[in-house]
């Protein structure tokens, strides 16, 4: 898969889940000390940028499913090791 189309899944299927099931999975998925960091980050960039209302709220969130997608990408490169050397 591409980056776009880790992404579009994504998208997808977060797009029909309610708040509380996306705060669970990310609750599950992500280490507390990760969505501690993204959320201050969050708070502190929001802030910087005059970021106010409902897209505030959101930004953490945003920032997380985005370290998830990097993460994604990461473990889909292939493995250095099992790459013949010329």
């Amino acid at each position: 898969m591409t980056p776009e189309e880790i992404a579009v899944e994504f998208a997808e299927i977060f797009d029909d889940l309610p708040a509380e099931q996306i705060n669970e999975m990310l609750a599950k998925n992500i280490p507390f000390e990760t969505i501690e960091f993204f959320s201050q980050y969050a708070e502190a960039f929001a802030d910087g940028a005059g970021i106010t209302g409902n897209a505030r709220g959101r930004l953490p969130n945003l920032l997380l499913f985005g370290y998830l997608i990097r993460v994604l990408e990461e473990r889909m490169l292939p493995d250095p090791e099992d790459t013949p050397l010329s």
